[in-house]
């Protein structure tokens, strides 16, 4: 098996980090699956970027918050590519605000596109995976999954779950050459952080030692990494990748 052999399906892949992701698998060789919820135009952007390079590439919509969705997610990239090798559980949502003002419904979206959904396609992901006796699944978690940050309750509990829920399926799947571990982002320029206040943006400036936020393509690096057929002796783990901010 090598990465020109692989067909990795990547949820949230449409754009930001998820698009990253998307094309630095592709530049690696790999077919790729970009899972969207809604923004079909990106979607079929980040396809043709991936095309151009010169991989096989197809959109798929799908809500991974729905179970059934996942479900049907897996089996649509199998039957257009024969099999799925690399999961990447990148889509994710936030719906931030303080603790004692924050709406429950708020609380339950984010941990069912973050944590469940992560869960559910991994579930559904793995049954294929223990079949092949080969599978790299990566879970994106985050900075705030390990130090938690002011606003961001719900967001920080979504990413803190991806981490146990990484090191169990580990244990569980690892006899059957199946690895999973994690990427934790820290401060990234990306659409969702570039609509923080200037003030919060200067605050989290403050925390990194390399003192600049990271780009997409530094996480995308890292998945790939922990995508590749080499980092068979390599599960349950988590890659910070935040300039030192979780240090």
């Amino acid at each position: 098996m090598t990465m020109k052999e692989s067909v990795a399906l990547v949820t949230g892949g449409s754009r930001g980090i998820g698009r990253a992701i998307c094309l630095e698998l592709a530049r690696q060789g790999a077919a790729v699956a970009v899972n969207y919820a809604g923004n079909e135009a990106a979607a079929q952007e980040t396809v043709e970027a991936c095309r151009a390079l010169g991989v096989e590439a197809e959109a798929f919509q799908a809500d991974v918050a729905d179970p059934a969705a996942c479900e049907q997610l897996i089996q649509a990239v199998k039957e257009r590519f024969g099999k799925v090798d690399i999961l990447v559980n990148n889509a994710g949502i936030t719906r931030d605000g303080l603790l004692m003002t924050a709406k429950a419904d708020d609380f339950d979206r984010v941990l069912s596109t973050n944590l469940k959904g992560a869960y559910f396609c991994m579930k559904a992901a793995s049954k294929l995976m223990m079949r092949q006796r080969y599978g790299r699944i990566i879970n994106l978690s985050s900075v705030v999954g390990l130090r938690g940050n002011p606003g961001q309750t719900s967001y920080s509990a979504s990413k803190a779950g991806i981490l146990g829920l990484t090191k169990s399926a580990a244990k569980e799947l690892a006899t059957r050459g199946v690895t999973v571990n994690a990427v934790a982002p820290g401060f990234i320029e990306t659409d969702m952080t570039a609509v923080l206040p200037e003030n919060a943006k200067t605050a989290m400036l403050s925390t990194i030692p390399m003192g600049h936020p990271g780009q997409p393509e530094d996480v995308a690096r890292a998945v790939a990494y922990f995508a590749q057929p080499e980092s068979a002796y390599i599960t349950g783990q988590v890659l910070c990748v935040d300039g030192g901010m979780a240090v």
